[in-house]
């Protein structure tokens, strides 16, 4: 009878055989949810304004702070993957997390102190074109600042590749109840998500436009220590998957023996299957386990050449399961899902490089009180607030009854949503680009710096937009490829989201050095170079990035189309 309580697969944290009942559900999930609410606050709190810090007090150019930041957001999402490699192959979700947020700790410590000491900064610039020119950072200082972002780009992924795996794995897989919550969670996460976003795009941005950014790395430092000792206080609830070795390997083996074998032998997939089936199953028998198999997959059959009758004992790299080929088939199988969400990330990377820019050239008082230009992701993070409550609570249940599903709404009509969302928002972002061109024009401020006289909420509607496609495409996204991944390589699965918006941040900057590139070639002046945003052929850009995220709709559609869920 006790036996029957064990939850195989899951231990507690002093590494006994986790039970049900007593370790995961919602109670151990949400210490994961409020743990995220603080640790988005202090990432958000500094990359959302960090194009104006280093333009502003840094002296970099327009373009090149853009990029920095761009490939700042790329490299700590981009590093999700080695935490999700880490906690599936060798550590835990939970050793992960620790780690990562001490290295992140590090990280802003650093950044905090270079802010606070005028002597780690470049000298400062009173107006351009005096006799104190705007000097960039350079040296040892530039040292200081490269080092701690780094390390803040470490932090952020390795817990951006842990957290969201270990609270999903709190829930029971196996019970419609425990699917149902973890999709809420999912939900929820994004919830939290927004909610530390909230206080980062308004109270901390506000602190570093009017107090210092001393403050605003302070506050971002004391928030990630905080949210230590809370993520702490679940240890005795939670449920933490056994590390199964290293995904990747699997990968990598399944491959090379199917190419070794085809080369080798011609035999045929389906006895081969019989016969390792039943190896397999002797082999997990004689360990004391029980035999889990997945179901056999019709795709990707030339990867079912992994398995040999006839095996050479002198190759024993090659000796593939095939439970280990069926779970690199679903693999194989969501990456072009995976592929098709990084013309989205790139769109959104724009809302922390030229949309900041773009509001910092406008009228940003609302009534008598000065909004920070960083603070108009404000507008995507309240609806999201709103929106996921009710779409959790009374869209799904809806979509449950009308449909007769578990899920109610499929995973891949949330992302394709928020792919259609992402080309109205490029679309309504040239608009106002143009709009904001022409006032500019009119009244004679083309080559001013001077703020012009149209509010900035205007550059809100692009916010709107595109904080409205990653509401649909995250969670989706998320969901999608914990659910779809083997059990093996889910931490790693669920990482592919965060390298989806590294890989669209790192196109954004590839995107914008190519169009400066072929323009210059054929322009006298690039589309996007200089230091007056006026100067700037951003509504050319915009209406690039419409057309590419018009192509990437169809291109999702049709592998959409031909998608079939895991049973």
């Amino acid at each position: 009878m006790e036996e029957a309580n064990h939850l195989e697969g899951y231990v507690d944290w002093k590494g006994r055989t986790a039970l049900k009942g007593h370790h995961g559900g919602m109670l151990a999930a949400s210490f994961v949810l409020v743990v995220e609410v603080l640790e988005n606050l202090a990432y958000l709190a500094n990359a959302s304004n960090l194009v104006l810090y280093l333009s502003q007090f840094m002296h970099f150019s327009p373009t090149r702070s853009a990029n920095i930041v761009t490939n700042f957001m790329g490299t700590a999402f981009l590093l999700a993957l080695l935490g999700g490699f880490l906690s599936d192959a060798f550590f835990t979700t939970y050793c992960i997390y620790l780690i990562s947020a001490a290295i992140e700790l590090m990280g802003l410590l650093i950044l905090t102190i270079q802010a606070h000491m005028p002597k780690l900064k470049p000298p400062v610039c009173v107006l351009p074109n005096t006799d104190t020119p705007c000097r960039e950072i350079d040296g040892a200082k530039e040292a200081i600042l490269f080092t701690g972002l780094s390390l803040v780009a470490l932090g952020v992924g390795g817990i951006k590749g842990s957290l969201p795996a270990h609270g999903a794995e709190q829930f029971d897989e196996n019970t419609g109840d425990g699917r149902r919550l973890r999709s809420t969670f999912f939900n929820y996460y994004v919830f939290s998500l927004s909610c530390g976003a909230l206080i980062a795009v308004t109270f901390v941005v506000w602190i570093e436009d009017n107090k210092g950014w001393q403050w605003g790395f302070g506050i971002a430092s004391a928030t990630v220590l905080l949210s230590i000792p809370v993520f702490l206080l679940g240890t005795t609830l939670y449920r933490n998957k056994i590390p199964r070795g290293s995904p990747i390997t699997t990968i990598f083996k399944v491959v090379a023996a199917s190419l070794y074998n085809a080369r080798n032998s011609r035999s045929s997939s389906g006895a081969v299957t019989n016969m390792a089936t039943s190896m397999e199953e002797e082999q997990a028998i004689s360990k004391g386990e029980s035999p889990i198999q997945i179901k056999r997959n019709e795709s990707f059959t030339f990867l079912d050449r992994a398995i040999s009758n006839n095996p050479d004992p002198s190759h024993k790299f090659f000796e593939c399961t095939p439970n280990q080929i069926e779970e690199v088939k679903r693999v194989l199988k969501i990456l072009p899902i995976f592929a098709s969400t990084i013309i989205l990330n790139s769109c959104l990377a724009q809302l922390s490089t030229f949309s900041v820019q773009q509001a910092s050239t406008m009228n940003t008082k609302l009534g008598s009180l000065k909004i920070p230009p960083a603070s108009l992701p404000v507008f995507p993070v309240i609806f999201t607030i709103i929106l996921a409550p009710l779409y959790t609570h009374i869209i799904i249940p809806f979509a449950r009854r009308l449909t007769k599903t578990e899920t109610g709404i499929t995973h891949l009509q949330r992302i394709g949503t928020g792919l259609f969302l992402s080309v109205v928002g490029m679309a309504v972002a040239g608009l106002v680009e143009m709009k904001r061109k022409r006032v500019a024009t009119r009244i004679g401020l083309l080559n001013s710096s001077k703020p012009l006289p149209i509010s900035f909420f205007w550059v809100g509607l692009q916010y709107l937009f595109l904080g409205s496609a990653d509401l649909f495409t995250l969670a989706g996204l998320m969901e999608f490829f914990f659910t779809e991944a083997p059990i093996s390589m889910r931490s790693l699965a669920t990482s592919l989201s965060w390298a989806s918006l590294a890989t669209g941040y790192y196109l954004s900057s590839v995107l914008v050095s190519i169009v400066n590139s072929v323009t210059g070639t054929f322009r006298h002046t690039p589309w996007l170079y200089g230091s007056n945003l006026n100067h700037y052929r951003l509504e050319r850009f915009y209406w690039l990035m419409c057309v590419l995220s018009v192509l990437n709709f169809l291109h999702f559609v049709f592998w959409a189309n031909r998608y079939k869920y895991q049973v």
